[in-house]
């Protein structure tokens, strides 16, 4: 049997802000058709980390190997295409006020190909109904939205050119539990719809029982553990046995416990 293939692989990695050391001597894998929760205290880097792997952030030293290409030293054409295979939902969304949600969903069409405005209108569409967004929805602006349409607009249009893998900044941030549980639940969908890799930040722990296959636990300026939940919350540090042992943490735990128990076997 093969070992699955890697879509992500970080070595080394150190991240430094002036005399501030974010990150050091930093490895991380994920694999193709996962999803992956990244979790850390405040100030553990976990955006910053995002940020190195699609380019956006230069790393002070160490590799990032996205989809086969090394963005430290990928020409701009290179990273042009690595950048077109990732969707990206930013923190709070980051959707362009003055544009509606079909124009938004257009923004990586433009910037990435020379397509016919109704061919672009018409994959936008679709994006916005893979979102779970009613069809009216496109022609609303953000200031007319909800949190959580917000939300599904941004992954609209993080969903735009048909990405390899999705990188997802606190996605349920804000939204009260029936939406954070219907977004991870999109999450799952489009993951076994689309064939998606998920990279996803989040501090929400019914979303890491819920979708994640495995978690990386930020911490120390390094990935401290990564694995099945399972295996995490019995990893032996303060910071983990807080997070995953605390009162939120089982109850997140019953609560999967729980609705795997009423399923079906």
């Amino acid at each position: 049997m093969t070992a699955p293939e890697n879509v992500i692989t970080v070595r080394g990695l150190r991240n430094q802000f002036g005399a501030q050391v974010v990150h050091e001597n930093l490895d991380l894998d994920i694999r193709r058709g996962e999803i992956v929760g990244v979790v850390g205290g405040s100030g553990s880097g976990k955006s910053v980390l995002l940020r190195s792997i699609i380019g956006l952030n230069r790393p002070a030293a160490g590799s990032v190997e996205l989809l086969g290409t090394e963005m430290t030293s990928a020409s701009t054409a290179q990273r042009s295409e690595v950048e077109r295979r990732c969707g990206v939902l930013f923190q709070n969304g980051a959707l362009f006020s003055s544009l509606t949600v079909a124009e938004n969903t257009m923004v990586p069409m433009r910037e990435h190909f020379r397509l016919p405005q109704a061919m672009m209108a018409r994959f936008a569409a679709l994006k916005i109904a893979l979102a779970g967004l009613p069809e009216n929805a496109g022609a609303k602006y953000p200031s007319e939205l909800s949190g959580g349409m917000v939300k599904r607009a941004a992954l609209a249009r993080s969903l735009a050119l048909d990405p390899d893998i999705l990188f997802l900044d606190e996605p349920t941030a804000g939204l009260d539990p029936i939406g954070a549980a219907a977004f991870d639940q999109l999450i799952l969908t489009l993951r076994e719809s689309l064939g998606l890799t998920v990279f996803l930040i989040t501090h929400d722990l019914d979303t890491l029982y819920t979708i994640c296959d495995r978690v990386a636990v930020l911490s120390q300026k390094r990935v401290l553990v990564i694995g099945p939940l399972s295996e995490v919350e019995r990893y032996d540090d303060p910071w983990v046995q807080e997070y995953f042992q605390g009162p939120r943490g089982r109850a997140a735990e019953a609560a999967q416990q729980r609705l795997h128990a009423a399923q079906p076997h």
